[in-house]
Parts: structure tokens; sequence; C-alpha cells
């Protein structure tokens, strides 16, 4: 899964007695410790770090830190200190006033923020050891131990099998390894399991959107999601005959102009209640998107093997789900195809007849994710009758104009479905922000020779094209996420130096959590 990071938990005891060893080999050189305000640590970091204290003082002086959260400061080579190299990171709150009359500070709690800020600093294949000791009135917890250890994990990540030459010689040795000293270890280990399969599970995720389009075709892309197995999950592979026999044409025709033949992935996970209706995940899967006839520019149209995140997200989240084996029905469906403008290829002016029996009139070929989607959706109400959809996709690039790259685009049928969305992206990180639907927008898809077009034209993009979508979803509750500027492309981050951030598996687990087990 290219983790580049190792954590393991041991008592503050052990992890003392491990520093005193400088000369065995594979002492760690680097230690991390936390202060607040005014440079206040927990009881065992002060103590172990007793003899720092005056250095730490001098430097933060020197360097105006106080401690506040997201900063940090380095000592290098500090007399007497157990480790040659330490790191002093923040965990005040940023924003907290000062002086007379000022309210007293939060207690810190963005714990995952704080892994992936100490795994910066400490780099790709250092030793290190970090003490888990917290300033008063800042909690240490099971759950704050394993989101540390969780936004390390992510921030570690690297996508570099096809680099034949390391940047960095600590690449070449091997993942970043910590010790992490923690007062009740054993208590850890639960909360540990549980986010490292998440960690992988945004890793697949961030992997597969990273994969350049000549390595994952529909088919191998098809070939990784059914290792799924081998958790539980029953996988059903529909190749391009199942999906004509079903008259998937909206899909099909996408992938009609491409040598790589199309897939339809069926993923279901069945850990709830037999017989209850599951929640179902949908996600556009279109590996590479040349814009087909309607063929995009060329610059930066490289970023299009990314086209495929909304699949990778639900192949990431089935994974995660099926890791913990959560107490839910789920079923996850993933639209893989290739756009590509091969003399096969649709053409602007075509009309092609969707799996609910409805038609469509090609106005743009590069309007295809929602095509593919369309069938997608007919598949998932029609066979599996699910409580709630959900669709992720990178869909428009109206909704970057809209919202950049800080919020996914949220539209849906169901005021309690978005309301939940919402709170589980404000839970984990990964916020939604929802915007209007209404009749007006829907006319705008109607088409004089089809019963609509692909395409509403520039003005509402985003809207219109949920619109589209909602055609296909019947009265079934649904809600589509345009994740087009968190998807790919996306910016690094304390927790993701990837140009794929694997962004909605964690959503989609969230929402699991909260409002779908048993």
């Amino acid at each position: 899964m290219l983790v580049n990071a190792k954590y393991e938990f041991q008592p503050f005891d052990a992890a003392e007695a491990l520093l005193r060893h400088p000369e065995e080999e594979g002492h760690p050189r680097t230690l991390v410790a936390f202060v607040g305000r005014d440079l206040a640590m927990g009881e065992r970091a002060a103590s172990i770090l007793k003899d720092t204290a005056p250095h730490l003082a001098r430097a933060a002086a020197a360097a105006k830190f106080k401690g506040k959260s997201g900063t940090s400061i380095e000592i290098l080579a500090a007399p007497g200190a157990p480790a040659s190299r330490l790191i002093f990171m923040g965990v005040g709150k940023a924003d907290e006033a000062e002086g007379e009359g000022a309210e007293p500070a939060k207690p810190f709690d963005d714990f995952f923020a704080l892994g992936g800020q100490a795994a910066g600093k400490i780099g790709p294949g250092a030793r290190a050891v970090i003490l888990f000791d917290l300033p008063a009135g800042t909690p240490a917890t099971q759950d704050s131990v394993a989101q540390f250890a969780l936004g390390g994990w992510l921030r570690a990540y690297k996508f570099d099998q096809y680099k034949t030459k390391k940047k960095d010689e600590a690449d070449r040795e091997g993942p970043m390894e910590v010790v992490v000293a923690v007062a009740e270890p054993d208590g850890v280990g639960g909360a540990m399991a549980e986010v490292s399969h998440l960690a992988e599970a945004v890793i697949l995720a961030r992997t597969l959107v990273n994969e350049p389009a000549n390595v994952l075709t529909p088919p191998e892309f098809a070939r990784r999601a059914s290792e799924l197995m081998k958790f539980g999950v029953e996988v059903e592979v529909l190749d391009e005959k199942a999906m004509a026999e079903l008259g998937m044409r909206a899909l099909l025709g996408v992938g009609q102009g491409s040598e790589a033949g199309s897939r339809l992935v069926v993923l279901r996970w069945s850990g709830g209640a037999e017989g209850a209706a599951p929640i179902a995940f949908v996600g556009k899967g279109v590996v590479f998107d040349s814009g087909g006839i309607s063929i995009k520019p060329a610059a930066s149209m490289e970023d299009m093997k990314g086209d495929m995140a909304g699949a990778a997200a639900v192949t990431g989240a089935m994974y995660a789900i099926a890791a913990r084996k959560a107490k839910a029905n789920v079923v996850g469906v993933l639209g893989l195809v290739e756009n590509m403008p091969d003399g096969k290829a649709q053409r602007p002016g075509d009309i092609v007849k969707s799996m609910s029996g409805q038609t469509i009139e090609i106005i743009n070929t590069d309007a295809e994710g929602r095509l593919v989607l369309a069938d997608a959706l007919t598949y998932v109400v029609e066979k599996h009758k699910p409580a709630a959809i959900v669709d992720l996709a990178t869909l428009t690039g109206a909704i970057l104009v809209a919202l950049g790259q800080e919020y996914g685009g949220l539209f849906s049928n169901n005021d309690e479905l978005a309301d939940r969305l919402t709170k589980a992206g404000s839970h984990i990180g990964e916020k939604l922000w929802r915007l209007p639907m209404g009749p007006a927008y829907d006319k705008m898809i109607d088409s004089k020779f089809a019963d609509m077009k692909n395409t509403g034209g520039r003005h509402a993009g985003s809207i219109t094209a949920a619109h589209f979508l909602q055609r296909f979803v019947g009265k079934t509750p649904w809600a589509h996420l345009d994740i087009a500027g968190t998807g790919m492309g996306s910016p690094t981050s304390d927790t993701n130096q990837s140009w794929g951030a694997g962004w909605g598996v964690r959503l989609l687990d969230q929402l699991v959590r909260d409002y779908y087990e048993g």
C-alpha cells in the first residue's frame, strides 16, 4: 500500500530508556515534544526534557516561537539533550486572545493535522521518538493518538514507484520509524487497528488517482477493485456485452472510441441486517478524458488521468468499511470508461438510449461523466433498491470556479441526507457546500430531439449537471458530490503531499459510521 511510516507505541519509561543508548544501532536521533502557551509541556515530557528547557527558552525567544498551533521550532545538538535533534511543536490555539479578560484557551483538538505536521518535520527514513504528553488542559485520548497516527501515515505517503532514481538518500533507507510514548499503550490497539485500515483505504484511492492511464485502464481498475474480495466484499464485474444486454447505451457510448473495454464494477458489503436496504455509493471512473470528439485543449490534458477520482473514493471507502467489518449494508458501483476521439467515437448530435429508457442528445462529448453515471445510477436503483444514494464525480470545471479547492459541491433531493453528509464532512475536514436546485435549472437540459441533452450550456453548469443525474434516481434519497476541485490536482496540506488526495474516502466512511450502522 506504499505506506512510508511505521508507528510503535511504548510507555514513557521504555521510550526514555531507548533514548539513553545513543550508541546502539537504530537509535532515534530525533525527539518530538509538544508545547502550549508559554512553552508549557506535559509532566512526563517536562521531566525527560528538563535539562533542555533553558535552550528551548533561548531558541524560542530568538525565533519568536510561542507554542501556537501549526508552528514549530527545531534545536540541534543541544547540550544534555536526549537526542541530537529536538522538534517542539505548538499545540496552543493560534487565535487565542492574550491579556487581562481574555477567554481561556480551548483544548487542542486537531490531532489529525498535528500528526501530519510531525511526520513532515521528522522526514522520510528517519527514526524518532514522539512524547505524546500534552500541556494541562489538552486531553490525550486513545482516539486522539489514533488520529495523530492517521495524519502521519497519510503525510508520509509518496507515489514514486515509477522513479528510477530517488531524490533523497532517506527514501532508499526505508520508511520513517516512530516510537510514540503514551501513558497506556495497551489501550491504543483497538483504535489504531481501525485507523490503519482507514489509512490504507485513503492510500489505495490516492494511488488509483495517481496512476497513469496507460496502466490503469478500465479492466485494470476492475481487477484492482476485485481484490476487495479478500475482505469479504462480493464483487461483480460487468463487461461490455453484459452492459449492452442491460441497455446501458449512455455509458457504453462514452467508451466506444477507446481500445480499452468499459466495465461496471459492483461491490457489495453485507454487514448489516439481512434484507435491510443498503446505502449505495456510485463513482465516476473515467480513467482518461480526452473530451472525445469535443476534444479538450492540450494544456494540462495529462491531468485527465484523474477523472476517475470518484470511483477511486468509492473503492477506498468500500475497503475501509469492509476492513473494519462495519455493521451496515453498503453497495459501491464504479462506472469505468475511457473517453477517446477514435473513428468509432460518438459525435455531438448523436442520440443514445439509457438503461432507464430515457433518451439523451449528445451536445458535447466532453460532458461524458454524467452519461456514465446515468446508467450506473439506474442500475443501482433497479437492482439494489437502496435506502439512499451518494454519487461522487469530478464532474464539472464550473464547480472549481464556484468553490475552488476548499469545498466539494453538494446537490441533493433530500434535506436529511444532505445534512448528514455536511455534518460528516465537517467532522473529518472534507467540507461540502450545498448548491441550489430547481425547476428552472431542470428546463435548461430539455432537448428538442430527445428527452434531454447532456449539457445545459455555460450558465449554472454544475447545477444543470446535477439535474441531469437527478432524472435517473426517481424518488430515492440521493446526493451528488461534485469533487472536481478536491479529488485531483489537490493542494498540499499537513496530511497530503500527493497530487491525488483520496478525497471522499473518509467522508463516506464517517457517513456510514454516524448514520447507517446497526
